[in-house]
C-alpha cells in the first residue's frame, strides 16, 4: 500500500494545477480540481495501485479490466472530454462529443501540463503535453471537433511559445471573448426587466 505516495501525487498535481488555474484567472476551479480524488473509490485505487510514473487507473484496468477508479472520476469533473459524451442525435453515431465550455478547456489544459510535470519529474518540457495529446487524437473521435481544435492549438502554442505567453493568451484572448459574452447576455438580461420593457 502506498499511502503517503499517493497522497504527495495527488496534492502535487493540484497545486499544480490551482496554480496555472489561478494564473489564467479560474480561481475557483483551480481550488475544487479534482476534489473526487479523495473519496474512497478514487483514494483507494491511488493507494493500491500507486506506481509514480503514471496513473494508477491505468494499473487498474490492467488488474481488473475495468478502471472503477476512472468510472467515478470521469463523471464529476468536467475538465475531461469524457464527462461531455452524450446521445449525439444529429449524427449516425450513438454516442459523441459536446461542445465544452471554454473555461473546462482551460482547466484541461492545466490538469494536462500538471499531470505531465508530475509523471515525467525532470524530464518534462514544455512540449511534453502537445506531444501525448497528439499521440492520442486519432483516438478521439468522440471529443467535440470545436474542443479537439482548441487543445491542439493551445498545446501546440505551449510547446512553441512556452507556458507565460500560452497562460498570457488564455487569460486575455481566449477565455476574455467568454467572459466578454457573458457580460453581454447579463446586460440584455437586466435591460429586459427595467419597466416598461417587454
Amino acid at each position: 500500500m502506498y499511502f503517503f505516495q499517493h497522497l504527495k501525487t495527488v496534492l502535487k498535481h493540484k497545486y499544480l494545477v490551482m496554480k496555472g488555474c489561478f494564473k489564467v484567472g479560474l480561481y475557483w476551479q483551480g481550488i475544487i480540481h479534482d476534489l473526487s480524488k479523495f473519496s474512497w473509490t478514487e483514494f483507494s485505487c491511488g493507494v493500491k495501485y500507486w506506481q509514480g510514473n503514471r496513473s494508477p487507473n491505468n494499473a487498474e484496468r490492467e488488474a481488473l479490466g475495468v478502471s472503477m477508479s476512472w468510472l467515478h472520476h470521469k463523471g464529476r469533473n468536467k475538465h475531461h472530454f469524457e464527462y461531455w459524451i452524450d446521445y449525439d442525435l444529429t449524427s449516425d453515431k450513438l454516442i459523441g462529443g459536446m461542445p465544452i465550455p471554454k473555461k473546462y478547456v482551460a482547466e484541461m489544459i492545466m490538469d494536462r501540463i500538471a499531470a505531465s510535470k508530475v509523471y515525467m519529474g525532470n524530464d518534462y518540457t514544455d512540449s511534453a503535453p502537445y506531444e501525448y495529446f497528439m499521440k492520442s487524437s486519432g483516438r478521439l473521435w468522440f471529443v467535440h471537433r470545436d474542443c479537439r481544435k482548441q487543445l491542439e492549438f493551445l498545446l501546440h502554442m505551449l510547446a512553441e511559445e512556452g507556458e507565460e505567453k500560452t497562460f498570457r493568451y488564455i487569460k486575455h484572448v481566449f477565455l476574455k471573448k467568454n467572459r466578454k459574452n457573458k457580460r453581454r447576455i447579463h446586460a440584455d438580461t437586466r435591460r429586459s426587466k427595467l419597466p416598461g420593457k417587454a
